[in-house]
């Protein structure tokens, strides 16, 4: 694990996070009834965002000006508005992540904020919004809920892995993760997909699933369920190399991570739209 870089406190950015992730969460939970009826769509017509969405991104950017005017900002619906000092912190936000479960009441939706340094996410905080439930770490000081200090999954067998993963929006993207699927499905435990990557992360990082792929992710989806799991031990990545990004989210524990990976590269499952 490298050195923590010099400026801001990783502990101090996560106070920062949790106060404004939980007043988030609040605003999110509160306003889902009239959100939800003022709903559009972005990428596709299966891809919404509702008034929420953009409130709480708001709610969030104005809470971090208030208190550290000079950083930068990468949000899932307003863009990115990043200070490009080094040594200069950028928050990634994810306002609610899981819009659709939202829409539909499912209890699976939540904040996510971190905090960047120089490239790397050294604070985040997810917060589930209709449970409150609540994950957080910092870069070296270990991955945490209620509390208890959290560790991965000891599975060391892919067949009987629990695996976590989701789809995208565009259709053609789905058909091709859809044939990965239905390869995988006979190769592991089982699948699941809830339908919000952060706590799918989050979900990896304490052992109830045993290791999460997907493809089509943005840094607001990973940056701070990232920290979280490699902080629970698990292996975060892309494929053959690659770090984490947009062509795949790859995290197991170290001894699932190489049976897994070549699973996904034998399914080809970072290629497709």
């Amino acid at each position: 694990m490298s050195e923590i870089p010099p400026g801001p406190v990783p502990g101090e950015l996560l106070e920062i996070a949790v106060r404004v992730a939980r007043e988030a969460a609040a605003t999110a939970r509160r306003m889902r009834d009239e959100a939800i009826g003022d709903v559009q769509t972005k990428s596709t017509d299966t891809d919404v965002v509702t008034a929420a969405d953009k409130a709480v991104e708001r709610q969030v950017v104005d809470a971090l000006r208030a208190v550290r005017p000079d950083d930068g900002v990468l949000g899932e619906e307003y863009g990115d508005n990043a200070a490009a000092v080094p040594g200069a912190v950028r928050w990634i936000v994810d306002p609610i992540d899981g819009t659709v479960n939202y829409l539909y009441g499912l209890p699976q939706y939540a904040v996510s904020l971190a905090a960047e340094v120089d490239g790397e996410v050294v604070a985040g905080v997810v917060r589930n919004a209709a449970t409150g439930d609540e994950w957080t770490a910092t870069r070296g000081g270990g991955a945490w809920r209620a509390g208890r200090r959290l560790s991965c999954s000891t599975e060391t067998v892919l067949g009987q892995a629990l695996i976590g993963t989701g789809f995208g929006y565009d259709p053609r993207r789905r058909a091709h993760q859809g044939q990965v699927f239905a390869q995988m499905i006979t190769r592991v435990r089982d699948i699941r997909r809830m339908g919000a990557a952060s706590l799918d992360l989050c979900l990896a990082a304490e052992g109830r699933l045993d290791a999460f792929f997907e493809k089509g992710l943005n840094p607001w989806d990973y940056a701070a369920g990232g920290l979280i799991a490699s902080e629970a031990g698990m292996v975060v990545t892309g494929l053959n190399g690659a770090p984490a990004g947009p062509e795949m989210v790859l995290l197991a524990p170290p001894a699932l991570f190489e049976a897994l990976h070549e699973l996904l590269t034998e399914l080809d499952a970072s290629g497709g739209p």
